[in-house]
């Protein structure tokens, strides 16, 4: 984490969906000057100022964005842009942002060149989060960086006592081996914080990459590896679209369709845009979701948002 200036921050702007999120458990809604496009959770953050867009032009499918955020890559340019003039304005003291992935959100580096047009002495801090107890840290930071510790500290027991009875609510039930995509075409796998997510759930993460980047895998490992469960995120889709994505392999893809977790129906598609790919408070619910697909009955989140599995 990167960060300088002083502590007690009034103004933030938060270009991560994740931190946007945080910043709203700890009760700080009123300090959020400014957001992401993608920033939609809870629904009051939708009317803050947007500082960023996406430089990506439309695509039909999942392979056809894959081009397109790859073409980018390779040509150094950042799928996103961030409206620096804009940022000026809302004279932020305290911007949170990322290092983790340059498909995710806006860069740091993009961040921190616009933030030399600021005056004053600002705060950006990088959060890069590689589990769900780096979370509960993240979740500490913003509320020591804002003078809410007390208040984060709640919030950290509170997701903690949940994911205990998660923990105890699966425990001695067999742990189904279970692939999470987090892309269809190419299927990636789940990285970072989601192998946690799934042990946590009661299942055995499998082609996974803990702690890391998702990875692109090969249809021949998934066939070889034949899991019990599958679950598909896709990373930034809602529901809706996720199920488009699995219609895809459906209907053009005999590897998939010969897989056991596909015959026996028990592959579930998860919403991992709200879901999955955000690393704030709601991972708890995720592991939770999670826990419902692989052992068949609703628990926790799964009962109170009926769009998030299916």
């Amino acid at each position: 984490m990167k960060n300088g200036g002083p502590a007690g921050c009034e103004r933030i702007v938060s270009l991560l969906p994740s931190a946007t999120e945080i910043v709203y458990a700890l009760g700080l809604g009123d300090r959020l000057v400014g957001v992401t496009h993608e920033c939609d959770f809870p629904p009051e953050a939708k009317s803050k100022p947007v500082l960023t867009a996406s430089a990506l032009p439309p695509a039909s499918n999942s392979a056809e964005i894959d081009r397109h955020v790859r073409r980018h890559l390779h040509q150094g340019s950042s799928i996103y842009t961030l409206d620096a003039e804009l940022l000026e304005g809302l004279a932020p003291d305290l911007i949170l942002t990322q290092e983790l992935c340059a498909v995710c959100a806006v860069s740091y580096e993009i961040v921190a060149r616009a933030a030399r047009r600021l005056r004053g002495d600002q705060r950006i801090v990088s959060l890069e989060p590689s589990s769900l107890d780096d979370v509960y840290v993240n979740i500490e930071t913003i509320g020591a960086l804002s003078g809410m510790t007390q208040e984060a500290a709640g919030v950290v027991g509170k997701l903690r006592a949940r994911a205990e009875t998660l923990r105890k609510h699966v425990a001695g039930r067999p742990r189904p081996r279970t692939l999470v995509l987090e892309w269809t075409d190419p299927p990636m796998s789940g990285g970072h914080w989601t192998p946690g997510l799934v042990e946590l759930a009661g299942g055995e993460p499998i082609l996974a990459n803990p702690g890391a980047n998702s990875q692109v895998l090969d249809w021949g490992a998934i066939v070889e590896a034949n899991p019990d469960v599958i679950l598909v995120a896709p990373c930034g889709f809602d529901l809706a679209k996720s199920i488009v994505a699995v219609g895809e392999l459906d209907s053009a893809n005999t590897s998939w369709r010969s897989l056991h977790a596909v015959r026996e129906r028990r592959m579930h598609v998860v919403d991992g845009n709200a879901y999955v790919n955000r690393p704030g408070p709601r991972l708890v619910d995720t592991a939770e979701i999670f826990a419902s697909a692989i052992h068949g009955e609703r628990f926790g989140a799964a009962l109170s948002d009926p769009k998030a599995l299916r």
